[in-house]
């Protein structure tokens, strides 16, 4: 990584200076006290191991596979604690966000690349959250596809007003929309009545997994569409939400409190994951509908085949509620990463509209060419390519953390080191793999 030797290590201002320090944390409280005051930011992360991206890949991976991916869910999740664990101690020991962090540690060369990465991730992820929440829409109140994909870009509208009244607002929202979702799919797990010792067993890692072309392009796709290039951007930020003191020990407790935010709910986001699959490979799958890769075919067939009427409903509602929270947390991603990578600050309606607009042409594009049967195909495919997009982000973090002049003495222990430069080159070299598979 080409470091810039020519700067002044001094703690910066980060992004988001609208909620930034604005949430108090309690002193001499309990310790459930304070890890209420600190839960928030990783349910906004959450929702990101948990948008439409996720739905596409999983029911595609459970109808045609079974259980077999479900040890990627597991391996992949396991990645986004660790490195969502980074992002907390990088956001709280220099109270930098990522992307300013590599424009004051890189040369502007390569930030300018980076920051192209990153808004290509963006876009794509956008693409995931706009053919989500245009698929919910055409569900539920059979509205052409075309329409709903235009509607998806009234909901920056629920940002700004909610930033409007507070942080937190935004945090209840996010925390009740992801609570929808998993009691949707508790309630599917429960219709469709799954074999749980194949489960388990399914979540032992297989070799045919690396093997073969088509389960490696769907693990890709799981693995792009559960670890978040911009959630890694999104977390270091926001968790400088918090007001703690700016002393050694209140920092330490921040990094450990925050940690354990987000590692509880990455948990639930683990849960739905594999609550997805597990629904798709029990009602697909071993029912000789190996061929259901469309959600809306997904929903049209939950109910013959589990016999209960409220499936396909709570299916499309949940469909929904993951669309509209993903879509909250891409928004203020794009504002981080351009505010931090390029020092430009734009009204958030506009960044919106415009992070929107990239997402929408070629989702009308491929409606309109290719027609209405194809969305999902681009979906999964917007997935793989942030598997592809995901070490430019992971890299730099790994790089920075590991750097103790940056860092201090929050710099990662040797054992963190280690781990988290085996998982960057592992990622890595998965994409490698799949390139040379595919030629």
């Amino acid at each position: 990584m080409p470091w810039r030797n020519d700067i002044n290590y001094t703690k910066a201002q980060t992004t988001l200076l609208e909620v930034n320090r604005s949430i108090n944390i309690p002193e001499n409280q309990s310790f459930w006290r304070k890890l209420l005051a600190f839960s928030g930011p990783g349910y906004l992360i959450s929702v990101g191991y948990m948008d439409p991206g996720n739905w596409a890949t999983d029911i595609a991976g459970g109808s045609e596979f079974g259980y077999t991916l479900l040890s990627v869910i597991l391996l992949a999740n396991f990645i986004a604690v660790l490195l969502q664990a980074l992002c907390v101690r990088l956001g709280v020991a220099t109270e930098m966000d990522l992307a300013r962090a590599c424009r004051d540690r890189f040369h502007p060369q390569v930030n300018i690349c980076l920051w192209i990465l990153a808004e290509l991730g963006i876009v794509a992820c956008d693409v995931a959250e706009v053919i989500g929440g245009a698929i919910a829409l055409e569900l539920l109140f059979h509205l052409p596809l075309l329409i709903g994909v235009c509607l998806t870009s009234l909901d920056v509208l629920i940002l700004l007003m909610l930033q409007r009244y507070g942080f937190r607002y935004l945090e209840a929202l996010t925390i009740t929309l992801v609570s929808s979702i998993s009691i949707c799919f508790l309630a599917e797990v429960v219709f469709a009545g799954p074999d749980f010792s194949s489960i388990i067993s399914g979540f032992v890692p297989q070799p045919i997994i690396l093997h073969q072309q088509k389960i490696l392009y769907v693990g890709l796709g799981i693995l792009g569409a559960t670890v978040m290039p911009h959630n890694l951007y999104l977390h270091s930020a926001i968790i400088q939400t918090r007001n703690w003191q700016r002393t050694p020990e209140k920092q330490q407790e921040a990094i450990q409190f925050g940690i354990l935010d987000s590692t509880i709910a990455l948990s639930l986001a683990l849960f739905v994951n594999a609550a997805i699959l597990i629904v798709a490979a029990a009602s697909f799958h071993f029912s000789g509908h190996q061929g259901v890769t469309e959600i809306q075919d997904a929903y049209r067939l939950l109910t013959p085949l589990l016999g209960v009427k409220i499936a396909s409903l709570l299916f499309a509602l949940a469909l929904l509620a993951s669309g509209q929270s993903s879509t909250l947390t891409a928004t203020l991603a794009g504002q981080i990463v351009m505010e931090g990578f390029i020092n430009l600050r734009i009204v958030p309606w506009l960044r919106r509209l415009l992070s929107r607009l990239a997402a929408i042409f070629p989702t009308l594009g491929c409606i309109v060419l290719f027609g209405e049967g194809n969305v999902t195909k681009l979906l999964i495919f917007s997935q793989v390519f942030l598997s592809f997009q995901l070490s430019f982000a992971v890299f730099p973090l790994v790089a920075l953390t590991g750097d103790r002049r940056f860092m201090g003495e929050f710099v990662n222990p040797l054992w963190l080191k280690i781990l988290s430069w085996l998982i960057a080159f592992f990622i890595a070299g998965l994409n490698i793999w799949f390139i040379r598979q595919s030629f």
